[in-house]
């Protein structure tokens, strides 16, 4: 403290210090694993015949992305790839403009901004960027802008929605490593497919028996399909379920 004029005034010399709260510390939080495990196989080639929902289901509705993640841009196409992961604080886009530097060709960017509404974490600038670079596309749980000029990119950008406040620029975050999406869990190196449908993850340690479980239903159901739209079908086993369950019918 100093006194001047008898005045007792305190030293401005502590406020000149951050809380060490407010410090960012390496380590979970903020860390980049340059490392992607990628398939050793053409996983474009693999799915791209099936739909979002079939994959889906071969997945036992359990690797859905919520439905509010919708695309927001890009071709009528499905998105395939291979996820590389990125976690944001919410309204903080620093390791969205970094994976621009770690993803490959090919790859799916994942942005886990924690469904928040406050911000968009990428717009066309970024966009544009990684459509140079080879990047297949984004999905991202939150926000995003400027959609109408990613859409004259042709670039596939799945989000919950659009929002013209930008970012800031500052971390935390994470590259390459196990991220929430759409309340699925997405690791580096899973599958991303996304269509019109929405989005589905494929466990990256179960590519090939997805692919083959995919195959085998959709040659069990050619038959049954052919038949259904000419309107040859039977509803005999609700009635032996409902039985079975002991369902009262009046």
């Amino acid at each position: 403290m100093n006194d001047v004029n008898g005045l007792i005034k305190q030293s401005d010399e502590p406020m000149k210090q951050r809380p060490q709260s407010a410090e960012i510390h390496p380590g979970p939080g903020f860390r980049i694993c340059l490392h992607l495990p990628r398939p050793n196989m053409d996983v474009v080639e693999m799915f791209s015949e099936f739909s979002s929902a079939d994959i889906s289901d071969q997945l036992n509705r359990l690797y859905g992305v919520e439905s509010s993640i919708r695309r927001i841009a890009g071709p009528d196409r499905p998105l395939i790839g291979p996820a590389c992961t990125v976690k944001v604080f919410p309204g903080d886009n620093l390791m969205v403009h970094k994976a621009l530097d770690v993803a490959k060709p090919g790859d799916v960017v994942v942005v886990d901004a924690g469904g928040s509404i406050k911000n968009a974490v990428l717009g066309d600038i970024i966009s544009t960027k990684a459509r140079h670079r080879g990047i297949a596309g984004f999905v991202v749980d939150g926000y995003v802008r400027d959609a109408s000029a990613i859409r004259s990119l042709d670039f596939p950008v799945y989000a919950r929605g659009e929002n013209m406040i930008g970012p800031l620029h500052r971390g935390p975050g994470e590259i390459n490593f196990p991220i929430c999406c759409g309340g699925i869990v997405v690791s580096p190196g899973d599958i991303i497919v996304a269509d019109a449908g929405g989005v589905v993850v494929v466990p990256r340690d179960h590519i090939v028996e997805a692919h083959a479980r995919l195959l085998a239903a959709k040659e069990r159901s050619a038959a049954y399909l052919a038949n259904v739209k000419v309107g040859v079908f039977s509803n005999a086993w609700v009635d032996q379920l409902l039985t079975r369950e002991g369902c009262a019918i009046a």
